[in-house]
């Protein structure tokens, strides 16, 4: 066999492994692709809890849950929708914020349904290179006149973890028990009240 002919041999037969390995590889990618319309919709989601008391009772506990957290409240027109956020900066030059909105609804039935949402927003701090327009006769030149640092969005996505939801939850369940042993002490207030009246006369 003529070193040509072992040449094309050769040739082909890695032509042949890269296409396969090519192949693969496309197959790996395509069995890991993340599958948005799966995670859209799901029976499990942590976004949702239903609480016992009336719709008033558990819409006061959900601010103040977002109040205890230091979350700085939006004001909507919608006095069942609450909207918060709250910034972190783990580095230096990074900046995170999360944004919390909840609506909550009576059930009319004793019980009423809380749902939450939480997008996570990273802003880092970059450089933006900064130019000036001049006007030379008929035409207009651009030159750069430095840079500067600006807050870019990096990363934003809505946050997944239900142990988040679930710690949101208990707090809420928390300040619900406070309201709810408030009322109780109110009610035996009036009570004893009416009692010591109905005692004098």
């Amino acid at each position: 066999m003529s070193d040509q002919s072992r040449l094309s041999r050769l040739t082909h037969a890695i032509a042949g492994s890269l296409l396969a390995v090519g192949l693969t590889g496309t197959g790996g990618c395509a069995s890991h692709k993340h599958d948005l319309a799966s995670d859209s919709l799901k029976n499990d989601a942590p976004y949702s809890r239903t609480f016992s008391g009336s719709g008033e009772m558990v819409c006061w506990s959900v601010k103040r849950a977002l109040l205890s957290q230091g979350y700085m409240l939006d004001r909507p027109s919608d006095s069942g929708v609450l909207t918060g956020a709250r910034d972190f900066q783990p580095q230096p030059k990074l900046n995170v914020t999360v944004r919390l909105q909840a609506s909550c609804a009576d059930n009319k039935d004793g019980t009423s349904i809380v749902f939450v949402t939480a997008i996570r927003e990273d802003n880092r701090l970059q450089k933006m290179k900064q130019t000036t327009s001049v006007g030379v006769g008929p035409a207009t030149l651009t030159m750069p006149s430095g840079s500067a640092q600006v807050l870019g969005v990096v990363r934003r996505e809505t946050l997944h973890d239900p142990e988040f939801y679930s710690r949101f939850f208990s707090l809420v369940q928390g300040f619900i028990e406070q309201e709810r042993l408030a009322e109780a002490g109110r009610s035996k207030g009036q009570t004893d009240q009416q009692s010591a009246k109905a005692g004098s006369q």
